[in-house]
């Protein structure tokens, strides 16, 4: 059993797809992020310039002034000492502060950065809930500078846990922020009750600022940023941003159920169950990487006060997990990013075939690297048929190779005629032309769907096997002190394994080709697995991993097919049992027999032609 040209081409083009695919994407977010900065950069070359120290201290005067007219504003309520109360479940740990009624401190009880430290999805540094209130004489506060008195944490009959915070001010209009945490929930019930609203807001409605910040929480922190995303539902549809190297912005006119930042693998996200009516989100990368700080985001909300004067929201702070985000009924399981841009159609392979399949595995078996093996197991076997086709396609056209070389004798440079004789003989012997290719590029749905889920899947998280700390992150053997471009710092030996083991497919599946005459075919097939070196070392250790099992399945196949299933004197026999058959063509060979003819007696008349001349 040999390669034929077709296969061949069909993997090379697999390999040209995918190193494209990572090429061009990298090169069109550059080139967009360059853009960015220089209209940036114009903008603020025309702008005067200003001293940062002045500017600092002019800064802290005006928010000094600010907070002191605020609170005398409304009855000196902006005045006091901060107090904080914490409420946990099982999976969260909220710190909540009475100055604007809001979460302080968001800590994930669950999950661990890289280095062993807490995973805080948000803290006191940055992140911050707040919005417009008249505070009565002509005059606004903001309600992240008010002092609201905390309520005792109450215990519902469904277990959960409710807080109030609340404020009054001298007329009798009052503000009540309430947050309610489930058992076991990452979903945090916050509602805006005010009573007096026609009072305290104008025109009904709440013009909610969000802040919030994304901390470095995985080994890579640019690979960590490369998977950063601002993402959100507006007008029903689901959609994200790249975080990119420059700030930017999205505004949206039309209503929006919930803005997110989604890192690697955890969310913050505010959601408004009656949706919000406009919005606008900005986000700034931090470029200095000391700060272990990705990005900022400022997100500007409308939302209309109902008539109870009752503002139902929510606070998301977990994992992005799928199986957790489906639950919430609100589109936020698209946030994970099982596939995207031409490749988003392979989401559907991961949500309803991998992931069950892996879920069902890994609840039975401790190892994920055990766990890794047998999905690749179940997908080789669901692939199985695909590829025994292909092996037996090449292996008739090895069979025939000695026919087709007598056809390349007899037509000598005449590649037109050759062309044509060989498309006859494959027909007649009952071989298909594309029984190679075909395969191999169908092959392609389940290698993105892979390399998506496994990049994807938050159950890999801190998952060690072997040599691999984390599965969910590339394993490295040694660290480098210079980086290699298009390599990186480190050896990763999984990425390794997969190249080595690609390589001998290579090796193997050249050596049975039946044409290898063609330098360029020689060496194709050797340059994708050496370009995987680079492509791979960054990738999630679990990626690798699997591909270095595939390789091994499809290299020890193909000797197996080769030598104990494929009888070859029986596929000769079958071919001359086919060239008894009546032959019949399909319109398309058909037409493509009538043009390759039409184009003979073009070239045999041009040929008179030239000898008449």
């Amino acid at each position: 059993m040999g390669f034929d040209r077709n296969t061949v081409i069909g993997f090379v083009l697999i390999g040209m797809l995918m190193i494209g695919m990572f090429y061009f994407n990298e090169k069109g977010a550059r080139a967009l992020e360059m853009e960015k900065q220089r209209i940036a950069d114009s903008i603020a070359a025309t702008m005067p310039k200003m001293d940062s120290a002045q500017a600092r201290l002019d800064s802290a005067r005006y928010e000094e002034a600010r907070k002191a007219h605020t609170g005398a504003a409304f009855g000196q309520q902006a005045i006091g000492a901060e107090q904080l109360t914490v409420v946990e479940n099982e999976v969260l740990k909220v710190v909540f502060t009475n100055k604007g009624g809001q979460p302080k401190i968001v800590e994930l009880k669950k999950y661990k950065t890289f280095d062993g430290k807490p995973v805080i999805l948000q803290n006191d540094t940055f992140g911050k809930i707040s919005y417009k209130i008249n505070s009565g004489g002509n005059q606004t506060a903001e309600t992240s500078d008010l002092t609201f008195d905390a309520s005792p944490i109450t215990t519902n009959a469904d277990k959960s846990q409710t807080i109030s915070f609340s404020i009054k001010d001298s007329t009798g209009k009052e503000i009540t922020h309430q947050y309610t945490m489930r058992p076991n929930n990452y979903m945090i019930d916050f509602s805006i009750l005010l009573n007096g609203a026609n009072q305290l807001v104008s025109q009904n409605t709440i013009d909610l600022m969000w802040q919030t910040q994304a901390q470095q929480i995985e080994k890579d922190f640019t690979y960590e940023k490369q998977q950063t995303h601002i993402c959100y539902v507006n007008e029903g549809n689901f959609n994200f941003e790249n975080l990119g190297n420059t700030g930017s912005e999205k505004k949206f006119e039309t209503p929006v159920d919930w803005l997110a930042v989604k890192q690697q693998f955890f969310i913050t996200s505010i959601i408004d169950k009656n949706k919000f009516n406009t919005a606008d989100i900005q986000w700034e990368p931090i470029p200095d990487t000391s700060y272990r700080m990705i990005a900022q985001t400022h997100a500007n909300c409308s939302i209309t006060v109902p008539a109870n004067g009752q503002v139902p929201l929510q606070l998301y702070y977990g994992p992005s997990d799928y199986n957790v985000l489906k639950g919430y009924g609100n589109q936020m399981q698209d946030i994970v990013p099982f596939g995207s841009g031409i490749f988003a159609f392979v989401k559907y392979i991961n949500r309803y075939i991998l992931l069950p399949v892996f879920d069902v595995i890994r609840n039975n078996v401790a190892s994920m690297g055990i766990v890794i093996l047998l999905l690749t197991l179940f997908i080789r076997l669901l692939t199985s048929p695909i590829l025994y086709k292909s092996y037996v396609s090449a292996a008739k056209m090895k069979a025939l190779k000695p026919e087709v070389d007598k056809l390349k004798e007899k037509h000598g440079d005449d590649k037109q005629a050759f062309s044509m004789d060989q498309m006859k003989l494959w027909k007649s012997a009952g071989v298909s032309p594309l029984g190679g290719c075909l395969p191999a590029v169908l092959q392609v749905p389940i290698f993105m769907s892979l390399y998506y889920f496994f990049q994807s899947n938050i159950a890999l998280r801190g998952q060690s096997f072997l040599w691999s700390k984390d599965l969910a992150s590339y394993d490295s053997i040694a660290h480098l002190p210079f980086n290699i471009p298009f390599y990186g710092d480190h050896i990763s030996l999984f990425t390794l394994s997969a190249v080595v083991t690609s390589l001998l497919i290579s090796v193997y599946s050249m050596s049975n080709m039946q044409d290898n005459s063609n330098p360029a075919m020689k060496y194709m097939p050797y340059i994708f697995p050496v370009l995987l070196l680079g492509v791979f070392n960054r990738l999630p250790s679990a990626l690798t991993w699997y591909y270095t099992i595939s390789n091994s399945i499809t290299l020890i196949l193909q000797i197996v097919i080769q030598k104990y299933i494929i009888d070859h004197t029986k596929i000769l026999a079958q071919i001359e049992e086919n060239r008894k058959k009546p032959v019949k063509q399909s319109k398309l060979q058909e037409r493509m027999a009538a043009m390759q003819e039409s184009n003979k007696k073009i070239q045999e008349l041009k040929n008179k032609t030239q000898q008449k001349k």
